[in-house]
């Protein structure tokens, strides 16, 4: 939804005016206020309600932070036992 409005917000800019138009967006301070609007909507949207949601979005995002973390090592123990079966095939 955000990437559609900066589309449409840009779509009528000429090249040059882009860079005029994307340089506030990427000051720290705007991003602060973005961050901060992002936090209110979900707390008004989910914390306000006592809707159950915000648990399954923990151990969603649980599930795939330890997916991530484990996933080099994973990585790591299939090439080994890839190179192990190439040995003695």
């Amino acid at each position: 939804m955000a990437m559609r409005r900066f589309y449409n917000e840009i779509k009528g800019k000429r090249v040059s005016e882009v860079p005029e138009h994307v340089k506030p967006m990427l000051s720290l301070n705007y991003i602060k206020k973005a961050i901060q609007r992002g936090f209110d909507n979900y707390h008004a949207k989910y914390i306000e309600t006592s809707s159950p949601d915000p648990i399954f979005h923990v151990c969603y995002g649980g599930m795939i932070f330890s997916y991530l973390v484990a996933l080099p090592h994973e990585r790591r123990h299939l090439q080994h036992a890839q190179e192990h079966a190439q040995q003695h095939h």
